[in-house]
């Protein structure tokens, strides 16, 4: 049985919540506008930008949005009781309007701390995460005709099928998309702390999610799957660990106050290393991006700020949203506002701000140009509401249709009357009983000025399925088509790699040494690790124990010739 798991919330911050050329970006400056000013004192936007004069950027080749960044994450257990498919951003034109699509989320093993598939439900308690996964929403699952991106339906017998398979037709239709594998989350941040605890833990990490993921060296689960089967896919990595250093994340999951900040830096600095070791050989770009905190507690404690780490990052997004909630049963309140609302009867240490997030980031060093703006395609809610106005009493949360206290953006936007404040950058609406946070087009338009204002690389959403018909994706990616162009820098696709990408290179870099023991079939193996069987040498491709070299066809074993 094929269970969905549960929507990944982005809880509150008080409760969880490449080389030479590329770092070129870092340098890129900040637009120069007076538009927030204009928005505070007028509740309206005039879509328009700095003139190119007031604009300094490094903008070589702009992405397919004028310079900026649109990334949305597409969440895998979607595809069940939300029947959103990939085809629905094909259909609803959203695709034009992204570009990055980071696909929700890869679980790390909490045995061999490495990444891997499987159909295992997702279950309760600290130890729910343990081995569970969704192999057949990812690559397991056949579409109908009538459900595929390119309108072709699913063989019985084709390697790679499910939301995998439909994430390479969209790519092929929109070949400037960018597909990264976001791994973590808040359900499934649990093992982070110990694959990151050692060198060695590092590497084997890495390397099984680059085997997995990026060589699309998939296990064999119900026909599909196999060597090869999932290449070209996906285009990096999002790291989403919720939080390194924090106790503010999921219960159960490890935590290394002490340590983990460093970790964290060196298991980001591994990935960059072994991406460019392979983009050596590939002739690919491959990027690596991660969701940042919004909460100066879990910034500080995970060293989200420091600036070297995006020496190893092509870009991060900022939480922009879950700044309140109903986790609070008695007090409504904003959970994406951009400015502080002098309002908020809150404690020092518990109001927060997008602005005031976003400026722990740029006080700190990091360039803006590397930062994106979260947005919320969902809102947050109460009933028992006496008060139109924000920071009134309650009595518990709203009903929605997955979770109490939150609603999809499609569903909020005709309930009740719809309030807007430009002093704070904050909507809502209330129908006499319920009072619902969320951002409606007047925000977001908001946002994107502030965006362009601050320098900032573009914007992030949580998540498509919410805003189906892209009003809220498109308003943000108008506002950036309209302006005179963003601070991210492309490659420029006529320069010539430094490195040949047919010749192989004489020994792949994320390989372990060719010292090889005798395979035992008590032993835990990891994608890379090497054994001598029969008088040949085998590689692993995948976690695996007790599976013979040279049994199965597309097993776990790859055979490297006799020793």
């Amino acid at each position: 049985m094929h269970v969905a798991l549960p929507r990944s919330s982005r809880r509150s911050p008080q409760r969880s919540p490449r080389r030479t050329q590329r770092r070129s970006r870092r340098t890129a400056g900040l637009f120069v506008g007076a538009l927030a000013g204009a928005l505070a004192l007028t509740g309206t936007l005039a879509l328009t930008s700095p003139s190119n004069a007031s604009l300094q950027t490094a903008a070589a080749e702009p992405t397919a949005i004028n310079g900026y960044r649109n990334v949305g994450y597409f969440v895998q257990w979607g595809v069940y009781g939300r029947a959103f498919k990939l085809k629905q951003l094909e259909t609803s034109g959203v695709a034009d309007d992204l570009t990055h699509l980071n696909y929700a989320f890869g679980n790390i093993h909490h045995q061999s701390l490495t990444c891997f598939e499987a159909n295992k439900a997702q279950g309760d308690g600290p130890n729910g995460s343990d081995g569970a996964g969704d192999a057949y929403a990812d690559y397991g699952m056949a579409y109908a005709a009538g459900d595929s991106v390119s309108g072709t339906a699913d063989t019985w017998d084709q390697p790679l099928a499910g939301s995998f398979n439909q994430l390479k037709q969209l790519k092929a239709k929109h070949p400037d998309l960018k597909v990264m594998l976001s791994l973590g989350g808040w359900t499934w941040s649990k093992n982070f702390s110990l694959a990151a605890a050692t060198p060695e833990s590092r590497r084997t990490f890495v390397s099984s999610c680059i085997d997995l993921y990026i060589k699309g060296n998939l296990p064999v689960i119900d026909g599909r799957g196999g060597a090869g089967a999932a290449a070209g896919v996906f285009d990096g990595f999002d790291i989403d660990w919720e939080w390194p250093g924090s106790p503010n994340g999921n219960a159960g999951n490890h935590v290394d106050p002490e340590n983990d900040r460093a970790n964290f830096k060196a298991l980001l600095a591994e990935f960059r290393s072994q991406l460019d070791a392979l983009g050596s050989t590939t002739g690919k770009d491959y990027q690596l991006s991660a969701f940042l905190p919004a909460n100066p507690e879990d910034i500080e404690a995970g060293g989200w700020n420091d600036p070297a780490i995006f020496d190893s990052l092509d870009f991060g997004n900022i939480q922009g949203y879950d700044l309140w909630g109903a986790w609070d049963p008695t007090l409504t309140g904003h959970q994406g506002n951009l400015y502080a609302d002098p309002a908020d009867p809150r404690p020092d240490g518990k109001r927060f701000s997008v602005d005031e997030s976003v400026r722990e980031y740029i006080d700190a060093g990091v360039s803006p140009a590397q930062l994106g703006l979260g947005m919320a395609a969902y809102g947050r809610g109460w009933q028992g509401a006496t008060s139109a106005e924000p920071w009134g009493p309650a009595t518990a949360a709203a009903p929605g249709t997955y979770e109490a206290g939150n609603e999809d953006y499609d569903k909020l936007k005709t309930r009740g009357t719809d309030q807007y404040d430009a002093e704070t950058g904050a909507a809502w609406r209330y129908d006499g009983n319920q009072w619902w946070s969320y951002d409606n087009t007047r925000t977001i338009a908001q946002k994107a000025a502030y965006a362009i204002d601050k320098g900032l690389g573009g914007g992030m959403w949580w998540e498509l399925s919410g805003d189906r018909q892209g009003e809220l994706i498109g308003t943000f990616a108008d506002a950036m088509r309209d302006g005179s162009g963003g601070p991210v820098e492309e490659p420029d696709p006529t320069d010539p790699p430094t490195e040949d990408p047919t010749d192989p290179p004489t020994e792949d870099p994320t390989d372990p040494p060719n010292d090889a023991a005798a395979w035992s079939a008590s032993t835990v193996y990891v994608a890379g690790d090497r054994v001598t069987y029969g008088g040949h040498l085998w590689e692993a491709k995948w976690w695996t124990q007790g599976n013979t070299p040279g049994t199965e066809e597309w097993g776990p074993w790859k055979d490297l010739g006799s020793v």
